[in-house]
């Protein structure tokens, strides 16, 4: 299956395409089970990379954002992604960037569609996916690592962004 500018006309129609899109929890599975069906060419492959793209299209097609809000943005995502100790709390990293904390919480749903802490949140499931398709064993201890309060806090935030608790996604992985 090919993914060309004509399925994304069919999937998309000519609605404009904003950029970034949002990656969460339940796309990356899907991306993650789409790679794994690759045995199944004919079947699973095609059905999953549907799903996935799916996903993406209609995460795509919403309005852009304006370019100062771009930029935070960006650099929140950053300092998110490099496990900057400011990214712990919105305070901090808020100032940290330079804004008062109630512009950077406004700028994340305009330009991701996400508040800062969901996205914050989607960060850390994906590192815990990571470690589970690693086969991380420990629950608590992958809880305590990525900061979450718990192990109970760990299964409740990646239930609620991939619709899968950490040991079924274990499994998944596995697969």
């Amino acid at each position: 299956m090919r993914f060309g500018s004509g399925l994304w006309f069919r999937l998309a129609g000519d609605r404009p395409v904003r950029s970034p899109v949002y990656v969460d929890g339940a796309l990356e599975l899907a991306h993650r089970r789409a790679v794994a069906s690759a045995a199944d060419p004919d079947y699973a492959l095609a059905e999953e990379l549907l799903v996935l793209a799916g996903r993406a299209v209609t995460r795509a097609v919403a309005g852009p954002a304006p370019a100062d809000d771009r930029e935070l943005v960006a650099r929140a995502r950053e300092a998110i992604g490099a496990d900057d100790p400011a990214a712990g709390g919105l305070f901090s990293l808020a100032e940290a960037l330079g804004v008062s904390p109630y512009r950077l919480s406004r700028a994340f749903p305009r330009e991701l569609g996400v508040s800062v802490t969901r996205y914050r949140n989607r960060v850390r499931v994906g590192r815990a996916l990571d470690r589970l398709a690693a086969g991380e064993r420990e629950l608590a201890v992958l809880a305590a690592d990525l900061g979450f309060a718990d192990q109970a806090h760990l299964t409740r935030t990646v239930r609620e962004h991939t619709g899968v608790t950490p040991g079924v996604m274990r499994r998944l992985l596995a697969d």
